[in-house]
């Protein structure tokens, strides 16, 4: 009976531990895919400065709760209230709100959010994506600088350079003033513009834009390219200023012919050779991006190459009195060849006003005489000596 009893012990012994192997072995052999799938399946945590919409689920005094299930509440209060508070004012229990997190949970448990921060970044969103579409926009200019014009987008201040304004609108100033840059660009503030978004920093905090759309940049380059330097063509004036004259040589395309480039004498008054409208010849003289530079000139002969042949240095010449600069005084010797009398054959400029008038007619000495590069210089001291 004893032997008996300690052999059923040590069989059922036995069986537990068979039935323990076989259970461990099964575990160990079948993959476990119940955790995975509710990883998988369990959102992500929201991080700091993430962009997230939840609904407002309480407002309290100077403070907003946003339910964010499953990651529990949201919190806008304290500077963040105030800086969003206008907006805030206007939120109603129910509302779906996007918002910026600032604080993953903090000492009360709630996840701190950023209304404002949600804003801009959903601005700067927009404006890259404005920059990437090229999409056509209608703003309105609120200030203007020596640079350029200010244009407010979603309360954003962006920038527009003089250099990307259209035809219409660029400040066509002599030399470069910056002071008549300014003048002409304020006579724009208050009107709206079409522009196009070309740059978005956030970083920077910049954005550029310009008046020249995409389509319009290359359909004036495609313009360009048909020009070389050489061609002759007929142009219609569309502006004349202090620096030049503005020639039409085709719809849409425009190109400068500069006031060295108008005529072999000197030209003091643009407005008083051409006036809006007059048809010209014009000759192709720099063809560079998307610009054409023009010369009328060029299409005359040159009086230069005739006086050549005519004068020589040390010769005694007759010429006529046409100008006063900071240098001295400037006298043709026939049209469009002048040199310059140096002041410096004077005391004073009074001196040389009243022994050269303008308009009258001298004896001068030539000293320098360089044809090919247009350059000569007059004695008249030298011519008057005896």
């Amino acid at each position: 009976m004893q032997t008996q009893t300690v052999s059923a012990v040590d069989l059922s012994a036995t069986n537990v531990d068979i039935d323990t192997t076989q259970t461990l072995q099964t575990l160990q052999t079948e993959p476990i895919t119940a955790m995975p799938d509710v990883l998988e399946n369990t959102p992500t945590a929201p991080l700091v400065g993430q962009v997230i919409e939840g609904r407002v689920s309480a407002i309290g005094r100077a403070r907003v709760y946003v339910d964010l299930p499953p990651f529990g509440t949201g919190l806008i209060y304290g500077r963040e209230y105030m800086n969003a508070r206008d907006i805030l004012r206007k939120v109603t229990i129910g509302d779906t709100i996007a918002a910026k997190v600032v604080e993953t949970e903090n000492e009360d448990g709630y996840i701190e959010l950023s209304l404002k921060e949600a804003r801009q970044a959903l601005i700067w969103a927009d404006a890259e994506e404005a920059v990437k579409r090229q999409h056509i926009m209608l703003l309105t200019v609120k200030e203007a600088n020596k640079g350029g014009l200010i244009l407010d987008w979603q309360g954003i201040s962006g920038f527009l350079p003089a250099s990307q304004l259209s035809a219409d609108n660029y400040p066509r100033v002599a030399d470069g003033d910056k002071e008549r840059i300014l003048s002409a660009l304020e006579e724009l503030v208050g009107k709206q513009l079409h522009v196009v978004m070309i740059t978005a920093d956030p970083k920077e905090q910049k954005i550029i834009f310009s008046e020249k759309s995409p389509q319009e940049k290359e359909e004036k380059e495609e313009k360009v390219g048909k020009y070389e330097v050489g061609d002759v063509v007929a142009g219609e004036v569309t502006g004349a200023v202090d620096f030049g004259v503005f020639v039409k040589i085709e719809s849409g395309l425009e190109g400068l012919v500069h006031i060295s480039e108008l005529d072999w004498g000197l030209v003091e008054d643009t407005r008083a050779l051409y006036k809006v409208g007059d048809k010209v010849k014009v000759k192709v003289i720099e063809v560079k991006d998307d610009k054409v530079s023009l010369s009328i000139k060029q299409l005359r002969d040159n009086p230069w190459e005739e006086a050549a042949s005519k004068y020589q240095k040390d010769q005694v010449v007759d010429a006529v009195v046409i100008k006063y600069n900071k240098h001295g005084a400037l006298a043709s010797i026939e049209e469009g060849v002048a040199g310059l009398v140096h002041i410096s054959e004077f005391e004073s400029e009074e001196q040389m006003k009243n022994a050269l008038s303008l308009g009258s007619v001298y004896k001068f000495k030539i000293t320098l005489f360089e044809p090919k590069d247009q350059r000569m210089t007059l004695s008249y001291k030298e011519a008057n000596a005896e």
